[in-house]
């Protein structure tokens, strides 16, 4: 798996909005990395919105999601926006079954990105 993280030239109103693009397979061996990288992302740059970009990740299990979830309650508890895009069909049925399409402002439509959401403290 490769992780990126970067400051979006697009910020939101509330301020930056930093993407963190996974590339591979979010797996048991890998599921620790994702959820550092989306603290380590909150810890440096205090965005107003994380947006986790799918495009290129290939596989999601149990504890990818669990890493999917570590990293949403992080970004809510600094009252950061979440967001999840670009899944692939097959990942954007898993997150849909598991009811986390919604958590994560995942867009119904796939040609577009979700929307970004306000977490409320």
């Amino acid at each position: 798996m490769e992780i990126t993280s970067e400051l979006s030239p697009e910020p939101v109103p509330a301020g930056p909005l930093v993407v963190v693009t996974i590339k591979g397979d979010i797996d048991y061996t890998h599921s620790d990395e994702m959820a550092g990288e989306i603290w380590n992302v909150l810890a440096r740059h205090a965005p107003a919105a994380i947006r986790i970009d799918l495009a290129e990740a290939t596989f999601i299990d149990s504890t990818g999601l669990g890493a999917l979830i570590a990293g949403y309650r992080a970004a809510a508890d600094a009252s950061c926006a979440f967001t999840v895009t670009a899944p692939s069909p097959a990942f954007r049925r898993v997150l849909k079954i598991t009811g986390l399409s919604d958590l994560f402002g995942v867009d119904e439509d796939p040609e577009r990105s979700g929307p970004q959401r306000t977490v409320e403290r």
